[in-house]
């Protein structure tokens, strides 16, 4: 099914980019097979060695009626032992190092949401002061029901400058929300029931089309019907729906007039892959690896209103859900978010 907007239809979805992974992976085939090779070949030929010394010379003795054949059967096994040692021990230290990492990894994360949440704390207040002591002097300068003081006078300055302060102090209030929403995001329980992909999609995307500049650019929608239709992903459907409209809101911020967005999803199998492409500015490779930091903001953000806490957002709620993100970007061609979520 394709939900173009009135300028145009959608094109075909493209790859994302992989994704390092996390952790460790699950010991190979080869791996155990080598593993258990390295212990029972010692073992097996110093039982060959006996078998075959005992069957040359069945009497011989050595130090002290010690046999022979025993002695080189006891030497096998001893290197055996020895070798299932050093593997033990290796173990040992690649899970304490395993340990050591998730322990850190915890740390560093409890401690950016402690962060997160003295931050919030300690502009909350300040910044409704701000905005509540903002309100009264623009009622001063223009009270209710009077004529607009003209531009050029006195008043007229000042209330200029009064909607500016405003607008920065509404920005910081749309910060602060975003702080605390984030550290919320790293510690609340999620729902994990069933998110129909499509639905949630086409919510996106007629949002998407109310965004101040929407109408002056082409955004579409496409999720496919055959061989059969999206299925569901299991999770948090307004966490899910929160992730995909922040990166429509950056596709409509970071492009032109003119310019086209698309919001696109696949089934592939094990995980469904969902897609904002578009042909806006396109992303600086320097900077492409840190535009999910929280509180990123690239060379092109300048004068362009925002938190640089959107992709960041998002990053987090798929995060949770088990999944994935990835950007491919070409300045002047535009850029592709891709996230990746566990299917049902």
């Amino acid at each position: 099914m394709t939900v173009p907007s009135p300028a145009g239809p959608a094109t075909s979805p493209s790859e994302p980019a992989p994704e390092r992974g996390a952790g460790f992976a699950p010991r190979s085939g080869a791996g155990s097979s080598r593993a258990r090779a390295a212990l029972l070949v010692p073992a097996a030929l110093g039982l060959a060695a006996a078998l075959a010394l005992r069957l040359q010379s069945p009497t011989r003795n050595v130090y002290a009626e010690t046999r022979l054949w025993l002695a080189a059967g006891v030497a096998g096994l001893l290197v055996a032992v020895a070798v299932a040692a050093v593997q033990w021990s290796r173990r040992r230290e690649v899970a304490a190092v395993a340990r050591g990492r998730q322990a850190a990894a915890a740390d560093a994360a409890a401690e950016h949401r402690r962060f997160l949440l003295r931050l919030d704390h300690e502009l909350k207040n300040p910044v409704t002061a701000i905005q509540a002591g903002l309100a009264n002097l623009s009622s001063l300068l223009a009270p209710p029901g009077s004529p607009p003081p003209r531009p050029d006078s006195p008043a007229g300055s000042s209330v200029t400058a009064l909607h500016t302060v405003s607008s920065q102090a509404r920005r910081l209030a749309d910060l602060v929300a975003d702080l605390r929403k984030l550290a919320e995001l790293e510690t609340r329980p999620l729902e994990r029931a069933p998110v129909d992909v499509a639905e949630m999609l086409t919510e996106a995307h007629e949002a998407a089309r109310e965004l101040p500049g929407a109408g002056q650019r082409t955004i579409t929608l496409t999720v496919p019907q055959a061989p059969w239709p999206l299925g569901t992903v299991p999770g948090d459907r307004d966490l899910l729906f929160l992730a995909v409209h922040n990166l429509l809101v950056n596709a409509v911020k970071f492009s032109q007039p003119g310019d086209r967005i698309e919001l696109r999803a696949r089934d592939e199998g094990d995980h469904m892959l969902v897609e904002v492409a578009d042909t806006g500015i396109g992303i600086p490779a320097d900077e492409v690896d840190h535009i999910w930091d929280d509180l990123a903001r690239g060379s092109a953000a300048a004068g362009t209103p925002g938190s640089g806490l959107g992709l960041a957002l998002a990053r987090v709620v798929v995060g949770r859900h088990g999944g994935s993100v990835g950007v491919r970007s070409r300045v002047g061609d535009g850029t592709v978010i891709a996230l990746r979520l566990p299917a049902s």
